[in-house]
């Protein structure tokens, strides 16, 4: 099988699953050469494909086919549950990977009217090589942390609002990532020009 069958498979695959499973599961295709999104099916992340995956620095296991099932915090702070399935030449080369991430929120409103407590936070491990390098979840942790410190929802935060998260996120680093500006823009539900003027009128008011 050569790579460009390859990748239509696995694209395929994830358009079948997002058919099957609906809404509440997003699946997302990695293409591990250029280590970016080549495929997203229900986007509710907030990726587009052309994103950098920041999966490229996993030193695969030869035995590596399936990694997981995870736990991840979404931009929102709820609770992904996760896995991810590698794709390989015939000469055993990780050439793509499939993640499979399943919006758990409807599930744990019904466990929350049953159970008095449930964690803030995933249980599980986090597989380390798979988070390494993960910007994005590292964006999703503050974010969701920010706003829950503030009694805020994301989406509906007003421009004073807006523009002091950039500011602690800016302040962090966590900006300092190449495409972050343009993720969190998506995440707040702006453009990247926005957020650029948004720090720039943070800068000038110290």
């Amino acid at each position: 099988m050569d790579l460009t069958t390859l990748k239509a498979n696995a694209c395929a695959t994830a358009d079948a699953m997002g058919l099957l499973f609906g809404q509440q599961v997003e699946i997302v295709v990695h293409d591990l050469a250029s280590g970016t999104i080549t495929h997203i099916v229900n986007p509710y992340s907030r990726r587009v494909p052309g994103d950098p995956s920041n999966v490229q620095d996993i030193d695969f296991r030869k035995e590596d086919m399936v990694i997981g099932p995870y736990e991840k915090v979404h931009w929102d702070g709820s609770i992904l549950r996760s896995i991810s399935i590698v794709q390989r030449m015939p000469d055993g080369r990780a050439a793509f990977m499939i993640c499979v991430n399943y919006d758990q929120s409807d599930l744990l409103a019904v466990q929350r009217a049953v159970e008095a407590l449930l964690p803030a936070r995933p249980v599980g491990q986090q597989p380390d090589d798979l988070f390494r390098n993960d910007w994005h979840e590292r964006l999703n942790i503050f974010v969701s942390d920010w706003c829950q410190e503030r009694g805020a929802r994301v989406d509906t935060l007003d421009r004073a609002s807006r523009r002091a998260l950039l500011a602690a996120l800016d302040a962090s680093g966590a900006l300092s990532e190449r495409n972050a500006a343009a993720y969190v823009g998506r995440l707040l539900g702006v453009s990247r020009a926005t957020i650029y003027n948004d720090l720039k009128a943070g800068a000038s008011d110290v």
